[in-house]
């Protein structure tokens, strides 16, 4: 069974950074991308990033140059670091494995507000 497990989310002021963290379970982690992705109220879900088990990364326009996917296989934990942070970035963010479609974890909330 897939377990995911999102944290390091808060409330920041515009311009300063947050790290998030994902723990996964259920499946050899070191085998499978990962990604992450984000939900802004009355908003549909969408891709923020993503990174292959090669370590091959993917972001999405919106982030390009300000956010930083890593995966740490040894701690099978996915990290997203995120700079330089707009009130448009306020969203619950989530992690999931793209081979299991529809495992996702609780998520974290991210608010970025002066």
């Amino acid at each position: 069974q897939v377990q995911l497990v999102e944290s390091g989310g808060g409330l920041v002021q515009p311009g300063r950074s947050l790290r998030l963290s994902c723990t996964a379970s259920g499946f050899t982690f070191r085998n499978y991308a990962m990604a992450w992705y984000r939900q802004a109220p009355g908003k549909e879900r969408e891709l923020v990033a993503d990174i292959t088990s090669t370590h091959r990364t993917n972001y999405a326009d919106s982030v390009k140059g300000r956010f930083t996917i890593s995966r740490d296989n040894a701690k099978n934990t996915v990290y997203l670091q995120m700079n330089s942070l707009k009130p448009e970035d306020t969203a619950v963010y989530y992690c999931t494995p793209p081979a299991w479609a529809g495992s996702w974890g609780q998520g974290t909330q991210v608010t970025v507000s002066s």
